[in-house]
């Protein structure tokens, strides 16, 4: 019995050894994904991209709404007579690349439009999401009995965003994008075809399904007399189940990628803001 005893004994070791050579490898095999989520709910933070990328085999429907400006006051039912609208479709053909269409009612445009994310924000790695949204826009409504000389190539508008942003805590999340805009045709021979622009955004969550979110995109190379203004948002982010709403005020009531950019013409010192939402459906 003794003899038996000592020979468990002298196993313990071997087997305590090979306990901990199998657990060593294992975790040298197993892989653990660091990937920062949710640094953005919505795939656009409030007019502009976020860095977030519909996953694979999603299929998203937008509908977007700007109502008219709230200065109309009661007559107009502050600004609720008056709505531009924009529906969108995007799916994840990867968990990186997303492919959509378009459609809104200013200049009744068509917008065709890609979105690859690049790089992941990891935990004690990489600091940043960086994703790159890319879209063609083609305007319907310009007029060949007005515009002898139209081309089809007048009607496209070419745009380029480098979105890069950061989660910084559960709370708060910061977003930085360099904008490029080229339209083949302007209205104001004096504005340069191509255009840029930057668009600063953040969002801060104050519970678990509301956020409040900030966007300001300044112009860089508006003629010095133009009637547009730099854009200015304010709007919440309520998620609910499949669902997730945005409400916001801007100063811009276009939905097209580059419109919002190029021809807000709204003025918050003078009240003259327009009320909207955003609302998703994923599938």
């Amino acid at each position: 019995m003794k003899k038996k005893y000592l020979f468990l004994l002298l196993l313990i070791p071997f087997i305590t050894f090979s306990q901990e050579d199998l657990l060593e490898d294992l975790e040298n095999d197993a892989v653990v994904d660091k990937s920062v989520t949710s640094t953005f709910e919505g795939l656009k933070i409030i007019n502009i991209e976020s860095t977030k990328v519909a996953g694979k085999g999603d299929f998203y429907f937008l509908i977007a709404h700007r109502f008219g400006s709230i200065k109309d006051g009661v007559k107009e039912l502050f600004g609720l007579d008056g709505a531009t609208i924009k529906f969108s479709f995007f799916y994840g053909i990867t968990d990186k690349l997303q492919l959509g269409a378009a459609r809104s009612e200013f200049r009744k445009t068509y917008d065709l439009n890609a979105k690859y994310k690049i790089a992941k924000q990891v935990t004690d790695g990489f600091p940043f999401t960086i994703t790159n949204f890319s879209s063609i826009g083609i305007d319907t409504n310009l007029d060949k009995d007005i515009l002898p000389g139209l081309e089809f190539e007048n009607r496209l508008t070419y745009l380029s965003e480098l979105l890069i942003s950061r989660k910084f805590n559960d709370e708060l999340s910061l977003q930085i994008a360099p904008i490029f805009i080229h339209e083949n045709l302007v209205k104001n021979s004096n504005q340069d075809n191509s255009q840029f622009a930057l668009a600063l955004a953040g969002s801060y969550q104050i519970s678990k399904s509301i956020s409040i979110t900030g966007e300001f995109v300044p112009h860089f190379n508006r003629i010095s007399n133009s009637d547009f203004k730099d854009v200015v948002s304010l709007g919440i982010d309520w998620e609910v189940g499949g669902h997730i709403f945005q409400l916001m005020l801007t100063n811009s009531q276009q939905l097209n990628d580059t419109h919002y950019v190029t021809n807000a013409t709204g003025d918050w010192s003078d009240g003259d803001i327009y009320f909207g939402f955003n609302l998703y459906r994923v599938f």
